[in-house]
């Protein structure tokens, strides 16, 4: 059994607005060597338009190759319009959930991540609790930051609180709403960018006392935590030296490590097996990120070269995210 709970889709009716010249945020499609690309003026970016973004069958023949049982989908998260004026996201976020739950019900082997209107806290609570409780979908994906706003700030609290009171997992996927990295060369928004903005959010939880506030929150850090891993002797020295870093939390920061749960997506062996003996094999989580490019399709193999703990794997490709989302 293995359990991707990182692979995302994007509504049909969306792609169809975009085709009509009536995309949110003024995202079209252009063609270019026989193939679609949605394109996002507002963020720059373009990528291929993949059936298996909104088509069931496409989808789960993709899953069937890669040898992936179940997968938990959340939307692109170029697609969280985190950015855009409340009202247009709000209904964004309440017709891609519906598309979502029908989606899904088409097949035991699909479940679904809501997405909120972040940027109206208030509206984020209450479509959570709606995606969760009338339409079946488990957990919610997020942005690192909304606008340039971080997660910790208060503003962001009924959402967090709700979420905590559903038992909702909340993955955080790097989202460049706001000033966006200067990484333009030789794609390194996405090498570089995606990682560093997953480690910044996930610190800030951490050193803010955003994990005390919330106790029961569960967290997904995709991109198996970015740098932040990594380098978390790094936040154990600054706690132990400066006052800044020690200012709002009694504990080291490592000691909050598996208060998160991280996705496999190191695509090498040798760090997924850090990851593993660092957080512990129940705070990992298969994660494909597929139909990107930046997909790790090679998951198998990275993860049989990681040389695990006994019965570690069975955990990560399927029991934890099981446990998690509530899938038995």
């Amino acid at each position: 059994m293995r359990v991707d709970v990182h692979t995302h889709y994007i509504p049909e009716i969306s792609i169809q607005e975009a085709r009509q010249g009536k995309g949110i945020d003024g995202i079209t499609v252009e063609s270019q060597n026989n193939l679609d690309y949605l394109v996002h003026p507002s963020l720059g970016m373009r990528y291929p338009i993949m059936a298996e973004f909104y088509d069931c069958a496409a989808k789960l023949s993709q899953m069937d190759r890669l040898g992936i049982d179940i997968s938990i989908l959340s939307v692109v998260p170029l697609w969280l319009f985190h950015w855009t004026p409340s009202e247009i996201a709000q209904d964004f976020c309440r017709q891609a959930n519906d598309w979502l739950a029908d989606f899904v019900s088409r097949s035991d082997r699909l479940a679904g991540m809501a997405t909120v209107p972040l940027q109206a806290p208030d509206a984020a609570a209450k479509e959570l609790t709606r995606a969760v409780t009338d339409l079946g979908l488990q957990g919610v994906q997020v942005g690192t930051t909304v606008n340039g706003v971080p997660l910790d700030d208060e503003i962001f609290k009924p959402f967090f609180d709700a979420a905590e009171e559903l038992g909702s997992a909340v993955s955080i996927h790097p989202c460049y709403s706001g000033k966006p990295p200067p990484f333009q060369d030789y794609y390194m928004k996405n090498l570089t960018g995606n990682p560093l903005a997953t480690a910044t959010a996930a610190s800030r939880l951490i050193l803010s006392g955003f994990l005390d506030r919330h106790p029961r929150l569960k967290i997904i850090l995709v991109h198996a935590g970015g740098f932040m891993p990594y380098q978390i002797g790094r936040l154990d020295h600054g706690f132990n030296v400066r006052q800044e870093t020690s200012a709002h939390i009694q504990k080291r920061p490592s000691e909050y490590l598996r208060r998160f749960y991280f996705d496999t997506i190191t695509h090498a062996p040798a760090p997924l097996a850090f990851l593993v003996d660092l957080v512990g094999e129940d705070r990992v989580i298969l994660g494909t990120d597929i139909p990107f490019d930046m997909a790790d399709t090679d998951f198998s193999r990275i993860i049989e070269q990681a040389q695990l703990p006994p019965n570690a794997t069975t955990a990560i490709e399927s029991g934890n995210a099981m446990e998690l989302f509530n899938l038995g």
